[in-house]
């Protein structure tokens, strides 16, 4: 068993978080994002489900081959074909787990399932007992935990710890739970199930109703939970799932409360943070904890003249504690070669190759150029646009001309490559960003519908980067596109190809959702 004092992280950003409308991501952002969730020390990184497609099955073997300090697991149905699938794409991780569930509640047996209470128990049996064939590492989750019997779930549980699962996850698949009752019926469980402490108790919570990480913490305090299933930046399916970061930094602030041991690198938050979210497009709010712009602001003059006498008057974290740059200003376009590739790796930026260096210290002067001030930020925009210009660039973004003045119709002129070869079309319309659209439409025909369309300041100033976000659905896939420039309508054009490249793709994965 592990150490009782010790919480374990396991992040599903990669899975569940993956699961948000537009958020699916392709093999080569899943990789970037697992090896950050590395650095950043998170103990389980479940990096997908493998029986969900063959891009996903593929990127979590890549994940499986490459991460060495985390345990790597993929999720499964409690069915045969499923938990093979998932050992087969964990065969090359040094430490794996599978992670197997089925629904308890009456009303998923019911409606969904259309199983009797003891099909569904004989399944969840048979299904641990395979998968412990591959892995003495076997996790079980009753999904609907929380709307289910309290007997049913006693008996389901106790059967899953006999066959060998080593972790039983407690799911608030809904969202249903508040905090009491949860931590409570956990207490529950394990006081009732007699083989209980032969098994890591775990929590996984959704924010429907805004209470995720709140229940997550129940469970722990209350429930004796010793895992927190949780996900960067509180990505997930409908309102979310519990964020990675306010775990973390509750139990690290209040450690007087909780008294608990984390090996997380907190100092990693910020970067995985703003990492996920230019892979996602999903924009962090300002006011978001821990992790949003403003979480360490003060505007207030009563706030800013405690915190210039005594920093701890207002603030009970540090900002550089979880990753947040005191000194913003790095480079400029004085700055050689060595200077960038340090900056790179201070930030925790991996690049494969020396080619792929290059490119991006190509960009940084380009960037330097027109832009007096480089922060962080930038790089991290330019780096991950650059990683993002490899992956099966079908259209690729060559130049822009517009035109916009009152009282007349924004026209726009572009050209860009498809496959290689050099076009140039032109269109107007509502807007400059209407207009460009309208103009690429012209000739790639795409007929995709626009879901989202979002601009946002990468760092402060009006020199800053604008980063464009464009949401695109055609035929059950929902994909998204990112673009970043000094001019947003250019970063708009950037995006729209970008995310016209992703339904192009014969690799990217379908939604989970569909």
């Amino acid at each position: 068993m592990a150490d009782s004092n010790k919480l374990i992280i396991f992040d599903t950003t990669l899975r569940d978080g993956e699961q948000s409308p537009g958020a699916s991501m392709t093999k080569e952002e899943k990789i970037r994002i697992a090896r950050q969730l590395e650095r950043l020390k998170v103990d389980v990184i479940e990096a997908g489900f493998a029986a969900s497609s063959q891009g996903d099955f593929e990127a979590i073997k890549a994940i499986a081959g490459m991460i060495k300090d985390s345990t790597v697991c993929s999720l499964s149905r409690a069915n045969d074909k499923d938990i093979a699938r998932a050992a087969e794409a964990l065969a090359p991780a040094s430490r794996k787990r599978i992670h197997t569930f089925i629904a308890t509640s009456p009303l998923h047996m019911e409606k969904k399932l259309r199983m009797s209470p003891d099909q569904v128990l004989e399944q969840a049996r048979q299904a641990v007992r395979f998968a412990r064939q591959f892995t003495d590492d076997v996790e079980f989750s009753p999904e609907d935990g929380s709307r289910s019997e309290m007997d049913f779930l006693c008996r389901v549980l106790e059967a899953v710890i006999d066959e060998g699962a080593t972790t039983i996850n407690f799911a608030d698949t809904v969202g249903y739970a508040v905090p009491e009752l949860y931590g409570t019926m956990l207490r529950t469980l394990r006081e009732r199930i007699p083989n209980s402490d032969k098994a890591i108790w775990s929590v996984h919570c959704h924010n429907d109703l805004g209470m995720a990480v709140a229940n997550s913490l129940a469970g722990v305090m209350i429930g004796g939970a010793r895992q927190v299933e949780c996900t960067i930046n509180g990505l997930g399916e409908r309102a979310g799932n519990t964020a990675l970061e306010e775990i973390v930094m509750a139990v690290r602030t209040r450690k007087d409360h909780f008294n608990l041991q984390l090996g997380i690198d907190a100092t990693q938050i910020v970067p995985t943070s703003k990492l996920v979210s230019q892979i996602t497009g999903f924009a962090v709010q300002p006011n978001k904890a821990v992790v949003g712009a403003n979480a360490f602001a003060h505007a207030s003059g009563i706030h800013q003249d405690g915190i210039l006498k005594a920093r701890d008057t207002y603030e009970i974290m540090r900002a550089e504690d979880v990753g947040w740059s005191a000194n913003k200003i790095v480079l400029g376009k004085l700055s050689g070669r060595n200077a960038f590739k340090q900056r790179i790796e201070e930030l925790g930026i991996s690049l494969d190759s020396e080619a792929e260096m290059n490119a991006a210290f190509t960009r940084f002067k380009e960037l330097a150029d027109r832009k007096s001030e480089i922060f962080d930020e930038d790089i991290m925009a330019l780096v991950s646009d650059e990683q993002n210009s490899h992956e099966q660039e079908h259209y690729a973004f060559v130049s822009l001309s517009q035109h916009s003045e009152t009282g007349a119709k924004p026209s726009a002129k572009i050209a860009f490559t498809i496959a290689g070869k050099e076009t140039t079309c032109e269109g107007q319309g509502n807007g400059p960003v209407d207009a460009i659209v309208n103009a690429i439409e012209s000739t790639t025909k795409s007929g995709a519908e626009l879901l989202l369309f979002s601009v946002n300041a990468i760092t402060t100033g009006t020199e800053s980067q604008g980063e464009v976000t464009m949401r695109l659905s055609k035929a059950g896939r929902i994909v998204n596109g990112v673009g970043a420039d000094l001019d947003i309508v250019v970063a708009s054009a950037k995006a729209y190809l970008s995310a016209l490249n992703k339904l192009h793709s014969k690799t990217e994965k379908l939604n989970p959702q569909v």
